[in-house]
């Protein structure tokens, strides 16, 4: 009865981290396009209305430790100079 138990709930665990795993993937590519398009613009060219959302997108770029930007980048094939 508690091998079915163990069994059961290994199996649930195991279901969460998979999809953990995809929502991890998913926004990964969310961010390194977010990451590339934000180093690619030039803020003297945005309309005044997107100026607020494009640093706040940036700020939130900027906080992520190193090593997921990296991950978020090689997520979508793309570097930053």
């Amino acid at each position: 009865m508690i091998n079915a138990i163990n069994a059961q709930e290994t199996s649930l665990l195991r279901s969460e981290i998979e999809l953990l795993m995809n929502e991890r993937q998913s926004m990964l590519m969310v961010v390194g396009a977010a990451a590339s398009l934000v180093a690619e613009l030039d803020s003297r060219d945005l309309p005044k209305s997107a100026i607020e959302a494009a640093e706040l997108l940036s700020e939130g770029i900027n906080a992520l430790p190193e090593e997921t930007l990296q991950d978020a980048l090689n997520a979508v094939h793309a570097q930053i100079a």
